[in-house]
């Protein structure tokens, strides 16, 4: 194949780079402030002691669980969102939307139930390492279980934050989210500096005030949106007559549930066994558990560009498929999947050189500093390989191939990763990074799955075509 041909399959021209950016910058901005915020609270909490910054960084793993459950429920209702708002049908988006709220108040919970009644025995699983301070142990779980309280307060508003926002980026509304993030993080941020450190008077309440400041911050951001949406019906007409009733038809809940199923159990199970890989790696100490919330602050930061990408890719290829455009839609997704790898591989060199600093900024052990720097760069290799599985991930998603997803993200963690990592530390004494480096290396085997799986080209349908005949017949 020519030079020329590989560059018109593979790389767009301006006005395609025009049209992923205008869906995709709102929600980096977006993305980007929170977690640049969410690192300078992690800093913030890292100014007090060890032991409340791995109190905080336990907690918040069990959180990502949640986070990714609500994520995952709500993503098989928004494939069909996007497919209806390319396909212009408004009442379509009402039952989708209906559906999430059902889904998300059932998520929501269980959560709050789950960690009411086991809080402690979850977080006591990160703290198994025999040679750590007893004391230091001790401390740790008070912080875990003080922060935890607090933090179940603001699940509801986290929830109803993800309805909406949801929707309003699969119709292509991708500005307003971006702007209420940056409202709530503004907001926490100043709360963490009045809470966390007693300034201006307040009181000095460490990790408490850390997890206050986060409750007010969603709360701020779940009344920005549902204020702006309600009151911008034309810009939203699927707004109009959403509460007159909750109730979905049958027919659609079946629809959204055959689809919107596997990727439920996909992002719990994909979770949990992120989780888990994390407990293989905190076995080998406390200080571990601090390298790795370093590690995990930093790298998030860098890794905005390729996971926002991902998932411009599902709302773009989704819309184009829904609106029938089958061809363009596969010539999309490679150009799409080729440039969010391009800027992972520049993102990650940028990453390995400057990951040192980081840690610097840090109340903790050399050791810990150490450890976040190894775990970094590890991560920072294998940046392109996880650019390429993300965006793989939302290209079969995008065209309702739900239970290939399933088996291509949470099969390959349980059944590759997961087993990895458990033997490398239960049966080696290999370091944390060097069993990072492992399991990155057993991800070879996902991209290339990815790959004979995307270039098959299964994924391409219109699913909402075949839903409004059926309805017509």
């Amino acid at each position: 194949m020519s030079l020329s041909r590989l560059k018109q399959k593979y790389l767009g021209d301006r006005q395609f780079y025009r049209m992923v950016l205008a869906v995709a910058i709102p929600m980096m901005v977006q993305n980007g402030i929170t977690t640049f915020v969410g690192l300078l609270d992690n800093i913030m909490v890292g100014q007090t002691t060890p032991e409340q910054m791995n109190g905080v960084a336990i907690v918040n793993q069990l959180m990502f669980v949640f986070n990714l459950c609500i994520f995952g429920g709500l993503s098989g209702a928004g494939i069909f969102t996007a497919q209806y708002f390319g396909n212009g049908d408004d009442e379509g988006i009402r039952h989708t939307f209906r559906f999430k709220i059902w889904l998300a108040l059932c998520i929501t919970g269980t959560a709050v139930t789950l960690f009411l009644l086991a809080g402690e025995p979850l977080i006591r699983l990160y703290l198994t390492n025999e040679s750590d301070d007893p004391a230091r142990i001790a401390d740790t779980l008070y912080f875990g279980q003080e922060y935890l309280r607090v933090m179940l307060l603001g699940l509801p508003a986290f929830a109803t934050v993800q309805i909406y926002t949801s929707t309003l980026r699969e119709c292509s509304e991708t500005l307003l989210p971006m702007k209420a993030g940056i409202a709530a993080v503004l907001i926490n941020l100043t709360f963490n500096w009045l809470l966390i450190f007693g300034n201006l008077g307040f009181p000095k309440l460490g990790v408490i005030g850390a997890a206050v400041a986060t409750v007010i911050s969603r709360f701020t951001e779940a009344a920005i949106v549902i204020v702006w949406t309600h009151t911008h019906k034309k810009r939203c007409p699927w707004i109009e007559k959403m509460y007159r009733t909750l109730r979905v038809p049958a027919e659609k809940v079946r629809m959204i549930f055959a689809k919107g199923f596997p990727l439920l159990v996909n992002e719990a199970l994909w979770s949990v066994g992120q989780a888990l890989l994390v407990q293989c790696y905190s076995v080998r100490g406390l200080d571990v558990v601090n390298g790795l919330n370093i590690s995990t602050t930093i790298s998030n930061l860098f890794m905005i560009i390729f996971t926002t990408l991902g998932s411009s890719v599902a709302i773009i290829v989704g819309q184009l498929l829904g609106a029938g455009k089958l061809k363009e839609a596969k010539d999309t997704d490679t150009k799409m999947i080729v440039f969010s790898i391009l800027c992972s591989m520049g993102t990650g060199l940028l990453m390995f050189l400057v990951c040192p600093l980081f840690p610097q900024m840090y109340n903790t052990t050399d050791t810990a500093r150490q450890t976040a720097v190894s775990l970094m760069r590890v991560s920072a290799c294998c940046m392109p390989f996880h650019a390429f599985m993300n965006a793989a991930y939302f290209t079969l998603r995008s065209g309702g191939k739900t239970w290939i997803t399933f088996l291509f993200d949470c099969g390959f963690v349980w059944t590759v990763s997961i087993p990895i990592a458990l033997i490398l530390s239960r049966c080696t004494d290999l370091s944390a990074p060097w069993m990072m480096a492992m399991v990155g290396v057993g991800d070879l085997l996902k991209c290339t799955a990815g790959y004979i799986m995307v270039k098959r080209n299964t994924w391409i349908n219109n699913m909402v075509a075949q839903d409004s005949l059926a309805e017509e017949r």
